[in-house]
């Protein structure tokens, strides 16, 4: 198992897409602390690449990589190897390379320039999203064999979470006004990891006055200490769960 990460991650690495995202992160993240002369306006825009650039392009790669590995998997299958040891290989390999190349790209610049609890919320974020997402991108391909539908459902499910899901709640808002619906809103939020990783940070970063009533709400639950385990248990629950579903798509499905 550890020759098949090592071979996988070697691969990932000298990968040009992976070290383009790495290069990208780096520029963004170094240029946003260098050209503000305060670091919590960088922090806002390094927030802004975790919650929608790290995400996309993990699911993204992560997908099409699995699709073009059709034929090293089969490989693989044929020798005397079980199922989920290739199953979890192949994901240990691509969240690791994910979350070194986030480390690299944007924890260097964050550790430099805001080595305080909020830089290290940030990277521990940012490296729980990469899992995540790349997680969700193993469910995705495992659910059908045409590389596009793939792709596409992948795609779709970055663009739930990273744009309708707060247009849904936002409905959900207006909708019932009228109505006490404040702490139902912290449930409603652990049915997507940006929002649990956009709220971890906004707390942290003390500007949930701007969140209005509702970030009161958040602020009494998630800025406690029970709040930011359960936050960060829910986190690695969204990595876990659709991780475990594809496992047990792929040790029946029939390559």
């Amino acid at each position: 198992m550890n020759r098949i990460i090592k071979i996988i991650l070697s691969d990932i690495l000298k990968n040009k897409i992976v070290l383009a995202f790495t290069l990208i992160l780096a520029v963004l993240s170094w240029s946003s602390f260098a050209l503000e002369d305060n670091s919590s306006k960088g922090l806002l825009t390094i927030l802004n690449v975790i919650l929608f650039t790290v995400p996309l392009v993990s699911i993204l790669f992560a997908t099409i990589y699995l699709y073009n590995s059709a034929e090293f998997i089969e490989l693989l299958l044929s020798q005397p190897i079980k199922r989920v040891k290739i199953w979890m290989s192949l994901f240990i390999g691509l969240s690791s390379s994910m979350v070194i190349a986030f480390l690299i790209g944007a924890g260097i610049p964050l550790l430099i320039y805001s080595p305080n609890a909020v830089g290290f919320m940030m990277i521990s974020v940012g490296s729980i999203i990469s899992i995540v997402f790349v997680a969700l991108a193993f469910l995705s391909s495992i659910v059908t064999r045409d590389k596009a539908k793939g792709i596409g459902i992948a795609i779709m499910i970055w663009l739930f979470f990273a744009l309708l899901f707060d247009g849904l709640v936002l409905f959900l808002l207006f909708q019932f006004a009228d109505y006490p619906i404040e702490k139902a809103m912290v449930g409603i939020t652990a049915l997507s990891p940006i929002d649990l990783a956009r709220i971890q940070i906004l707390l942290h970063l003390d500007v949930s006055a701007m969140m209005g009533y509702t970030g009161a709400i958040f602020k009494d639950f998630f800025g406690t200490m029970t709040g930011l385990i359960i936050s960060f248990l829910l986190l690695c629950l969204w990595a876990i769960i659709p991780f475990f579903i594809s496992l047990r798509k792929f040790k029946n499905k029939d390559l």
